[in-house]
């Protein structure tokens, strides 16, 4: 793969930056943590997919909460093995039709599964839903968990890691460049004779990394904009943030600030003084313990909390009146114009 897009450590050149950008400055800030959902809004913690009843209106009720993002996984075939099909909408598509019924939250994907993207259309896709939502567009990459999806697209699964960078670059080098150089065996390869329209709004649509994605931590620091993982256990918070934040700075430099989140199931039971637990792949827990590990994870240094509370039993928008009532007035989205995320 040859490209003329530099990474963001070359000395003297000048690259884009998701620092203006309204999504990212609403939810990411040094020492501050905001509160997302991942999709659907609803609980069906029993049946591999949701009904989407009443979708557009719960996205509605999510934004006047003041939620920082709504998060589309991206599930582009029903696998029963997996038992899991996120919110049935694919998420670009679905991202449009959110942000033309919300006004303020940011939509992003966690994540595209890039690898079985053609990364130019791609980005053709992200920069048009950028300037149509006003800037609320983040863009969450990954490299795809499920083997039973490649052979469908003609892909070797074992190959998605090398394939992901490719992409990677091809959709960095359009979107950050006028008139790109470069040539993929994959992707194509352009002399310089073509440009991508629109370029982004604000400059760069964010990046971020949804897991490793097949990649070092090291190149996630250096090439992505930030990074969500899965929730760590509370006594690995500050190593869990601490080592992000250390990585980012020597590799790109003391003063870059990149954030780090984490993500998981969330179970909000009714009892809001119910104690804290872990369970698989995420925890159990009632509001105000929640929102008591939350501030351990903010004072660590993690900058956002992407929950999916799919796997509990409540009704969902009684689930999000405990979250607003609760949890989120300690974990505000921030104000954009605020210079906390300078």
């Amino acid at each position: 793969m040859t490209v003329n897009w530099k990474p963001e450590t070359e000395v003297g050149v000048t690259v884009a930056s998701p620092i203006q950008h309204p999504g990212n400055r609403r939810l990411f800030a040094r020492n501050r943590l905001t509160v997302g959902l991942i999709m659907p809004l609803e609980t069906h913690p029993d049946t591999p997919a949701p009904t989407m009843h009443n979708h557009i209106q719960m996205a509605q009720k999510a934004d006047e909460y003041g939620i920082g993002a709504l998060w589309m996984r991206d599930v582009p075939f029903y696998d029963p093995a997996y038992g899991d099909t996120g919110q049935i909408f694919e998420p670009l598509i679905y991202i449009a039709t959110l942000a033309a019924a919300t006004k303020s939250i940011a939509l992003g994907t966690a994540g595209i599964v890039l690898p079985l993207r053609e990364p130019k259309i791609l980005a053709k896709q992200v920069t048009s839903l950028d300037h149509l939502s006003g800037g609320r567009m983040l863009l969450g990459l990954s490299s795809g968990d499920r083997p039973a999806e490649y052979p469908l697209f003609g892909i070797d699964f074992a190959s998605r890691g090398e394939r992901f960078r490719d992409a990677y670059e091809v959709y960095r080098a359009i979107t950050d460049e006028d008139f790109p150089a470069f040539r993929s065996e994959r992707f194509g390869m352009s002399y310089g004779h073509a440009d991508l329209l629109p370029k982004p709004p604000f400059d760069r649509t964010p990046s971020i990394a949804i897991g490793r994605a097949q990649q070092s931590i090291e190149w996630i620091a250096e090439y992505m904009n930030g990074f969500i993982a899965p929730a760590p256990a509370v006594e690995n918070l500050s190593i869990f943030a601490g080592e992000w934040a250390n990585l980012v700075q020597s590799v790109v430099g003391e003063q870059t600030f990149k954030p780090i989140g984490m993500a998981g199931y969330l179970d909000l039971v009714d009892d809001r003084h119910h104690p804290f637990e872990r369970m698989r792949a995420g925890f159990r827990t009632g509001s105000v313990a929640l929102a008591e590990f939350l501030e351990m994870a903010r004072a660590a240094g993690v900058n956002h909390a992407a929950l999916n509370p799919k796997v509990s039993r409540r009704p969902y928008d009684e689930l999000m009146a405990d979250l607003a009532e609760n949890v989120l007035p300690h974990f505000p989205s921030i104000v954009p114009n605020s210079k906390e995320t300078s």
